[in-house]
């Protein structure tokens, strides 16, 4: 089996004209598929980590290679069909629930399976919206799950999640963590899930990338993270959200 990912010196400046970087020198390697959590605080570049890896922003340094192929040698259709991002603020184009559903086969041309989005609606609880009611119409919770099933049906080898569940209720981001974890074991796709809900990444992740002070800290097992942070900015990470999470504890402990 070829390397799923391989990211090679990856910066990203603040401002194009600065030499202040978001972040530099970000090496990391996913050999097979899993689910990797990317956490750190707000404004460390975890989003625009997603961005870049889904095309969607170029790096101002460095290369990404998939399938051992560096990203620049793809066209930029395919690499998007087989490395797909999904925000955390959903956009539903104009039309209804179906014509967002079929938006994505037709761009990238490729048969749109019903059955396939049905299931999948079915397993977010979605069930009951109807695909002929106007898109815009959803509730912000309604368009997050189309949203993913829209990009889920173009079948992605690697997956970009952006927050997808911080606007779910608990029914809603249960049964969105239990399809995202079922889809790896069933298919083997690969996802990396910027989250800010540490029980989640806990739960549900094989890895976690950590990063701060404007580079990826920790490349580890998720459990081996959570019991022994490596470094002091993740000791202080786990520590500020758990605090955060449970503000009526005295002391808080790694999870």
């Amino acid at each position: 089996m070829s390397t799923v990912m391989e990211i090679e010196s990856l910066g990203k400046k603040v401002f194009a004209s600065a030499d202040s970087w978001l972040f530099r020198d970000l090496n990391a390697t996913i050999s097979e598929p899993a689910i990797i959590g990317i956490l750190g605080k707000s404004g460390q570049g975890k989003s625009t980590l997603l961005r870049i890896l889904g095309r969607l922003l170029a790096p101002d340094h460095g290369t990404v290679r998939m399938e051992q192929k560096a990203m620049e040698q793809w066209p930029s259709a395919l690499w998007r069909m087989k490395m797909s991002y999904v925000a955390q603020q959903a956009t539903m184009l104009p039309g209804t629930v179906e014509d967002n559903l079929r938006t994505a086969s037709m761009l990238h041309q490729r048969p749109f399976d019903q059955q396939l989005a049905r299931a999948l609606f079915e397993q977010l609880h979605l069930e009951q919206v109807e695909w002929t009611k106007p898109a815009q119409q959803l509730s912000g919770g309604e368009k997050q799950r189309v949203a993913l099933v829209r990009t889920l049906l173009l079948r992605p080898a690697v997956l970009l999640l952006d927050e997808v569940t911080a606007s779910l209720d608990t029914r809603s981001k249960l049964a969105t963590e239990q399809l995202l974890v079922d889809l790896h074991k069933q298919t083997g796709t690969t996802i990396l899930w910027v989250t800010h809900d540490l029980e989640e990444a806990k739960n549900n992740c094989e890895r976690i990338w950590f990063m701060a002070d404007h580079q990826l800290q920790a490349d580890m097992p998720s459990h081996a993270f959570f019991q022994a942070p490596p470094t002091e900015q993740a000791r202080d990470f786990l520590q500020t959200s758990l605090a955060q999470a449970h503000p009526g504890a005295k002391e808080v402990h790694p999870i």
